[in-house]
């Protein structure tokens, strides 16, 4: 049973100082931040899984000892474990004074989370910023869910220097190997000492070198990883991804480069020079772009996270990263791919050289020491048995020259999907492979800064090097909700944990060809619905083509045929009305057809200043009586096309002094100036307002649009008034209250959810699984 933790980010949570948590604003519109879960937490029974979850709204820590099969009826009252001051005695005044000092904001004066480790069957590893104190314990919880075991030993609190930053502003990346800690942090009260540092086992601590751009230079630590090397321990290597300012660019501009740095496990430090300190760390770029036609290159130069895909070849993960861009003018986000043997190909290339404050980097072209800097001692490439042995011309090339020359490129050279001009960006990503009928898929799950995530996979054209990119749904992930028991996606953010379904088969409708042009690999159409696609199913009739997605190959032999919805529609002449029409695919090709009368032929609408389509339908900005008829809507997606829906649309004329004739059901258009009556002389369109809700996907943004309309109204009923009270004649009675209530406009907000898929209220408008034209 397969599981992606997209789990709450352990860097951002308060977890010392008293306090209540209101559950109910779990379900805001938040930001996402998609997590991996710890590989020890995968190691875990698959009948107990530990989830923290820090609020940062909340003043204590909160740790849930949760069923993995649904967190959502447990997740509401999780087991408070104070980390308080009695537990830390030792400690309180001395860090509550500092913080006094060097803070201004009370919320920076409590204990953020910044790493939290699953350090054995019974204890996690946490440390925490302490109010500007780092610190670090052991909890204990248990060696099953059923013993309710959640508690800190006092006698294991302890100094967390070099394992959690100070300020809970700073990133901090870590990974646990066995029983050592490799952390990347900044070591210092003002986050200006930032290092890669060893702790805890029995090896001793080490740390990069003490104040040298060369080594690091202000970097912002994103994640930390260990690798195999080989099938000997001593060669295994700790891969660190990190931004930083680069030393490249001196002389250019402040510029971001990202990095990825190594150091191997079994590093002693050196014996005369660089005692105590990394002698086998180097650090190359990083670099995720898209190729111009004019041979220049768009970078997204901002490292945002990391993401290791575990293959059948444990020395060998893909490596997903996000990306976004640092420029003000151009933003954007991308999703790169890297491979283990091209990076390790970079740091067995050429390393940078520069000779003095004058001249440019360029590839080293002297002589490099034996062992190669950045070689682990082991018997596998050489002799040494211990870096304490290596030549002291070794120790000084190593602490020269941390920086290779040759970059490290993404598979296929570009991004494997990209974003731009869009109001998110990407913040972190998890993955998982699925078996499909037609080969396996990597499902990127990417959270975004707007409270989504987006459900993403890469599709194979001609060949495996021409991929096609394709966004299967946008997850609105704090919505109230049921979820399934398996296949789960855990989101987290600053205040709260979601769990959502990694498929949601349901939303892609009732047809074969709806099922099929959804193209989601953990979905097949069974003869029936569209339900989970299981490799391993004894159903033989189960229908799947992610790579291609022809219904028409693929449902040939489906015979159930659906009646196209049909709908009445009346609008007012001279007035504004609007034919909606969403479909599920937003790979789809919506075309709109019109028949005067159902014996005419159907010909395409033509689209002008005064008809205009969105996204959502037809948009008719003035209604003339010609405009009556039926209206189809149609999709067309790889060469199938369906109709999705029928509307026929019906005219009053504008001196109709009423509407009294009309069927009381009936929607009618009017236009929302006339209080009802007949459209005002004045020929200002009010489609302007429409398309401004359209557009702002803010409800309250909407609700100021709406108040700046009906005060216009107001404004003329008020001067409509004193008209009459000048003349001597009552003005006539008031009608309905002009202002509508705030629900009325609800559908606008439902309209701008994130979602590909979309769902509308009530029963769904099911795809015919034919060609409309057959």
């Amino acid at each position: 049973m397969s599981h992606i933790s997209c789990g709450p980010d352990f860097t951002t949570g308060p977890i010392c100082h008293p306090g209540d948590t209101d559950w109910t604003d779990i379900h805001r519109k938040i930001s996402v931040i998609v997590k991996r879960v710890e590989a020890s937490f995968k190691e875990m029974d698959e009948t107990h899984l530990v989830l923290s979850v820090f609020l940062k709204t909340a003043m204590k820590i909160l740790f849930g000892s949760f069923h993995h099969n649904n967190i959502a009826s447990e997740v509401h009252s999780p087991s408070p474990l104070s980390w308080n001051q009695n537990t830390l005695s030792n400690v309180k005044p001395f860090f509550s004074q500092v913080c006094v000092c060097v803070r201004v904001l009370q919320s920076d004066c409590v204990n953020y989370v910044k790493i939290v480790h699953h350090y054995n069957r019974t204890h996690l590893y946490a440390c925490g910023t302490g109010a500007f104190h780092p610190t670090c314990a052991f909890v204990e919880v248990g060696h099953r869910m059923e013993d309710h075991v959640f508690r800190i030993d006092p006698s294991k609190v302890e100094d967390g220097k070099g394992k959690s930053p100070y300020d809970p502003r700073h990133n901090a990346a870590s990974v646990l190997v066995g029983d050592e800690l490799y952390a990347g942090v900044a070591t210092d009260l003002m986050g200006r000492d930032f290092t890669i540092f060893r702790s805890l086992g029995k090896r001793p601590s080490i740390r990069t070198e003490q104040h040298d751009s060369r080594w690091l230079n202000e970097p912002k630590f994103i994640g930390s990883f260990w690798v195999p090397e080989s099938e000997n321990p001593d060669d295994d290597k700790v891969f660190f991804f990190f931004r930083e300012t680069a030393v490249e660019a001196q002389g250019l501009g402040k510029s971001t480069y990202s990095r990825i740095g190594q150091l191997c496990r079994n590093d002693m430090g050196g014996q005369r020079s660089l005692v105590n300190k990394w002698t086998t760390f180097l650090k190359t770029r990083l670099i995720c772009s898209v190729p111009g036609a004019d041979g220049s290159d768009t970078y997204f130069d901002e490292l945002r996270d990391v993401f290791l895909l575990q293959t059948r070849d444990r020395k060998n993960p893909l490596v997903y990263t996000v990306f976004s861009t640092s420029s003000s003018v151009f933003k954007g986000s991308a999703v790169c791919l890297y491979s283990m043997n091209d990076i390790r190909r970079a740091f067995l290339g050429p390393f940078a050289h520069k000779e003095g404050p004058n001249y440019q980097w360029v590839p080293f072209q002297g002589k490099v020491p034996y062992p190669r800097p950045g070689m682990c001692p082991s018997k596998t490439f050489g002799s040494f048995e211990s870096t304490k042995g290596f030549p002291d011309d070794v120790i000084q090339f190593a602490r020269h020259h941390p920086l290779m020359y040759n970059p490290v490129y993404p598979m296929t050279r570009r991004p494997i999907f990209v974003r731009t001009n869009v109001e998110y960006s990407f913040t972190q990503i998890a993955v998982d492979r699925v078996n499909a009928a037609d080969g396996q898929y990597d499902v990127m799950f990417i959270g975004t800064d707007r409270g989504t995530v987006l459900k993403v996979i890469n599709v194979p054209k001609e060949s495996w090097n021409n991929m096609e990119e394709l966004l299967l749904e946008e997850l609105e992930v704090f919505s109230p909700g049921s979820v399934s028991p398996q296949q789960q996606l855990y989101v987290g953010s600053d205040t709260g944990i979601a769990q959502v379904p990694l498929h949601r088969c349901s939303v892609y409708g009732k047809a074969c060809a709806e099922c099929c042009l959804a193209r989601d690999p953990y979905c097949a159409w069974d003869g029936t619905s569209c339900t989970r696609y299981l490799p391993n199913n004894k159903r033989r009739f189960r229908r799947q083509d992610v790579r291609n997605g022809d219904p028409n190959t693929l449902c040939s032999g489906d015979h159930h045929k659906h009646r196209v919805a049909e709908r009445k529609l009346f609008g007012v002449e001279g007035s504004s009305t609007f034919l909606e029409c969403i479909p599920k695919s937003l790979q789809a090709r919506v075309t709109w057809t019109f028949q005067k009368h159902p014996q005419n032929p159907r010909e395409e609408v033509r689209l002008d200043d005064r008809i205009l389509q969105t996204d959502r339908g037809l948009l008719i900005r003035r209604v003339l009586k010609r405009d009556v008829g039926i209206y189809q809507c149609h999709a067309m997606e790889h060469g199938f096309t369906q109709t999705l829906l029928g509307i026929t649309l019906e005219i009053v004329p504008s001196t109709s002094p009423s509407t009294s004739n009309l069927p009381s059901d009936a929607p009618v258009r009017l236009d929302p100036r006339s209080g009802g009556g007949p459209p005002m002389t004045n020929q200002k369109l009010w489609y302007r307002d429409f398309m401004q809700l359209v557009d702002h996907p803010n409800l309250s943004t909407v609700d100021q649009i709406c108040e700046q309309v009906w005060a216009r109204k107001n404004a003329g009923g008020e001067q409509a008034d004193k008209t009459f009270a000048a003349q001597g004649k009552e003005a006539p009675p008031a009608g309905p209250a002009v202002r509508p209530a705030n629900k009325k406009w609800k559908h606008l907000q439902e309209i701008r959810k994130g979602r590909n898929r979309r769902t509308h209220d009530g029963k769904p408008n099911p795809r015919a699984p034919r060609s409309a034209g057959e």
